[in-house]
């Protein structure tokens, strides 16, 4: 599996089209937009999870730097979280 970070999203974008978007490189699994916790906003950024690491690559290779409504798309492997205490 591989986890996909996708950056500079439009503020109306959606998880339908990201998906999308995705779908002709290979099955995705999973796809999430961050949004601001107190407005409900989408921060611009998401996160798409492919079944088959290869067709991430491929994903990210063939989109990263794409224009997509209008914006250049930031498109990479996601790294792994790091949680903080609090």
């Amino acid at each position: 599996m591989k986890n996909i970070f996708v950056g500079n999203l439009e503020p109306d974008a959606t998880e339908a089209a990201l998906r999308f978007l995705f779908q002709p490189y290979g099955a995705v699994k999973r796809v999430s937009l961050v949004r601001d916790r107190e407005s409900g906003q989408l921060k611009g950024f998401g996160f798409v999870e492919m079944r088959i690491e290869a067709d991430g690559d491929r994903a990210i290779s063939e989109l990263n730097g794409k224009e997509a409504a209008g914006r250049v798309l930031d498109v990479h492997a996601a790294r792994p979280r790091i949680h903080q205490k609090k």
